[in-house]
């Protein structure tokens, strides 16, 4: 198959976003809809093939600091100057949508009613190469606000505080279901008690008895929306690997989910460096 035109990966960025407002905003959409009708602008392109237009598309906007549509995983296999640069002059063009990430980095939902939290757990998400999932920011690519909304959206404290009052509930459920319920009423919210000062968000326990410390990092995003860790989180994580775990929740918005990684986070997660603390230093 030739390779897209700009006008076809014009068409199909419009498409994108179209649907990226909806969801946002709250509002039902079909997407084996909204393809049909983008293939009939396109020249002869299967339905794997705008699928995988559309994951492109995610994939970029992640790398932007943008949300992207739940359903259609990052793949970051794209034409490396031609869709970026119509991500980019789309967003230049509708600075409306600029606002609507906006709003929503800042908007905080009430606890999803569950009804059963176990229920919640799922796998962590392979990574295209079949390694350990990314974390933080790739090579930049320009976006026209320069604001990164998916870091704004993590230092929600209000989001975060959320979060783990649903990975302390589901922590009762399963130690509760273990028949642990003394351990299940020691559970501890370590960062209201004690602060970012301690390392980890949550104190609670294994079915012996031990402790179990537990970072919860939430989002209102899809599963592979990277999230971000402090030098004293990565610490904690190395110096209590044997008892630690992240809490990865995602979806939060209706139906949350959530993914575990235990053990130090350097092994579990690529690391890549979102910003650097400088000094001037004139003349050396």
């Amino acid at each position: 198959m030739n390779k897209w035109s700009e006008s076809e990966v014009e068409a199909a960025v419009e498409d994108y976003f179209h649907m990226l407002r909806l969801e946002l905003t709250g509002q039902k959409f079909n997407k084996s809809e909204h393809r049909r009708a983008l293939m009939e602008r396109l020249n002869n392109r299967s339905n794997g093939s705008v699928e995988l237009k559309h994951q492109n598309i995610s994939a970029v906007l992640i790398k932007m600091g943008i949300p992207y549509i739940d359903g259609y995983k990052p793949r970051s296999n794209y034409q490396r100057s031609l869709l970026p640069d119509a991500v980019s002059d789309f967003l230049a063009r509708n600075p409306q949508f600029q606002r609507v990430f906006q709003a929503d980095s800042e908007n905080v939902p009430l606890i999803p009613s569950v009804e059963d939290f176990l229920a919640a757990m799922e796998d962590p998400p392979e990574s295209e190469n079949r390694r350990v999932p990314e974390v933080a920011e790739a090579k930049a690519i320009y976006n026209p606000a320069g604001i990164n909304y998916l870091e704004r959206e993590a230092q929600n404290q209000s989001l975060g505080d959320a979060g783990e009052k649903f990975v302390i509930n589901f922590e009762r459920a399963r130690l509760i279901q273990a028949g642990k319920e003394a351990l299940a009423d020691r559970i501890e919210q370590i960062s209201v008690s004690v602060g970012p000062s301690a390392g980890f968000d949550i104190r609670s326990f294994e079915e012996n008895g031990t402790d179990r410390f537990i970072e919860a990092k939430t989002t209102k995003y899809g599963k592979n929306t990277p999230f971000y860790v402090t030098p004293n989180e990565l610490v904690f994580s190395r110096e209590n690997a044997s008892r630690y775990f992240l809490y990865r929740v995602f979806k939060f918005r209706m139906q949350p989910r959530v993914f575990t990684l235990p053990g130090y986070l350097q092994d579990q997660c690529i690391l890549k460096p979102s910003q650097y603390l400088a000094m001037a230093n004139p003349g050396q």
